[in-house]
């Protein structure tokens, strides 16, 4: 990537040669013109928010920026940006989504996710820590960006307006009115579940900003709560994926004996989860890991994978995230192990679990959606 300051080597986490996508876009490349260009001061405390695999703050390392983020994937990114240009680590300061934000914020620079939710609970928990000094500015690609998206900085932050546009790239700026009252935060939100999706049938859902379907059951999650395997004495379980993780705590109700590893790249969702499953007093064992997804997870110790894998990385469409927690749902299976998938009929997955496992059983289906399950036979 070039920037004001030089060329940068760029990876995706987890780095593969074959992905031909870039670790940044032209809207990265908009914002760092920007703050050059206009010479934007970059002292006192630096915060970057949604950097999408740490191209702005491996930009932006001099100035000592702030990165919070809700993807494991990206703080991997970020590390190994760093180091491949050569930047100390402690350069950046690395933040989740879940932890407390800096007390003060002297330039805020929000690359927009694709939740609104999830930018609604960063800008609230960030504007205490803004001031009428503040120079906050927003970037991301021309569809990203909404009338829905600048009423939410204006509500949120101040008054808001956008830049033209560059390479189908946009920025926006906004001017913190601190005479506003502080709003609250709506995150995280719980509901009931509705009374058709067996032994969680009106259970509490708990789900911090940004997690999928954070305000109500998706429909290829309600299929397969209709679907899943009758587990039985203590089996280790994966919710492979979990997001808000009803379906490992459906399986944890059913089967108390069993012991559930709820595992997401999203620190929201991690969060989520657990959240759900005490909410539920659910008996019995339970380990709830942010990671890469059964990376870390032994070989040959697992007895069901439950997994309904995303088909989108921001908003590339790829199946590169299925395929990989298939590759690591079968390493990690015991024989005789089982991966049970919901998916859209679409997609093909029956094609890529034969070719992994040898076989692929369709469990349930209807016009919309599929359940499949492939058995790890050696």
């Amino acid at each position: 990537m070039t920037t004001p300051w030089g060329e940068l080597a760029l990876i995706r986490f987890p780095e593969d040669p074959r992905d031909r996508l870039r670790a940044w876009d032209a809207s990265d490349e908009y914002l760092l013109r920007h703050l050059a260009e206009h010479e934007v001061p970059l002292s006192g405390t630096v915060v970057v928010v949604g950097d999408r695999w740490g191209a702005l703050v491996t930009a932006l390392a001099a100035h000592r920026p702030t990165q919070i983020t809700d993807s494991f994937l990206t703080q991997e990114a970020t590390r190994a940006n760093l180091a491949r240009n050569g930047v100390e680590p402690g350069s950046v300061r690395l933040l989740t989504a879940q932890d407390p934000p800096p007390e003060r914020v002297d330039v805020l620079l929000v690359r927009v996710p694709k939740s609104l939710a999830l930018l609604e609970d960063q800008l609230l928990r960030l504007a205490p820590a803004v001031h009428a000094g503040t120079v906050v500015v927003g970037a991301g690609m021309v569809k990203e960006i909404h009338s829905s998206t600048l009423a939410l900085f204006e509500r949120v932050l101040g008054p808001t307006r956008t830049s033209l546009a560059e390479k189908k790239a946009r920025l926006i700026f906004c001017t913190p009115d601190t005479s506003s009252v502080g709003a609250a935060n709506p995150w995280p939100y719980s509901y009931a579940l509705p009374d058709d999706v067996g032994l969680v049938s009106g259970r509490t859902v708990v789900n911090h900003a940004g997690v999928f379907c954070a305000d109500r059951l998706d429909i290829g999650t309600r299929f397969f709560l209709r679907h899943l395997p009758g587990t039985r004495g203590p089996r280790r379980v994966v919710d492979l994926g979990c997001g808000n993780g009803i379906v490992g705590t459906a399986v944890a109700l059913a089967n108390p004996e069993a012991e559930v590893l709820f595992t997401d790249e999203s620190f929201q969702a991690v969060a989520s989860a657990e959240a759900t499953y005490k909410a539920n007093g659910v008996p019995g064992h339970a380990e709830f890991r942010v990671g890469d997804g059964l990376a870390g997870v032994p070989a040959g110790s697992v007895d069901v994978v439950l997994n309904n894998p995303p088909f989108h990385s921001h908003q590339a469409t790829t199946d590169t995230t299925a395929w990989r927690m298939f590759t690591g749902a079968r390493r990690a299976l015991r024989p005789g192990g089982e991966l049970w998938v919901v998916g859209n009929r679409h997609l093909g997955y029956h094609v890529k679990l034969r070719k992994l496992f040898g076989n692929s059983q369709l469990v349930a289906s209807d016009p919309k959606f599929v359940v499949l399950k492939a058995v790890k036979r050696t």
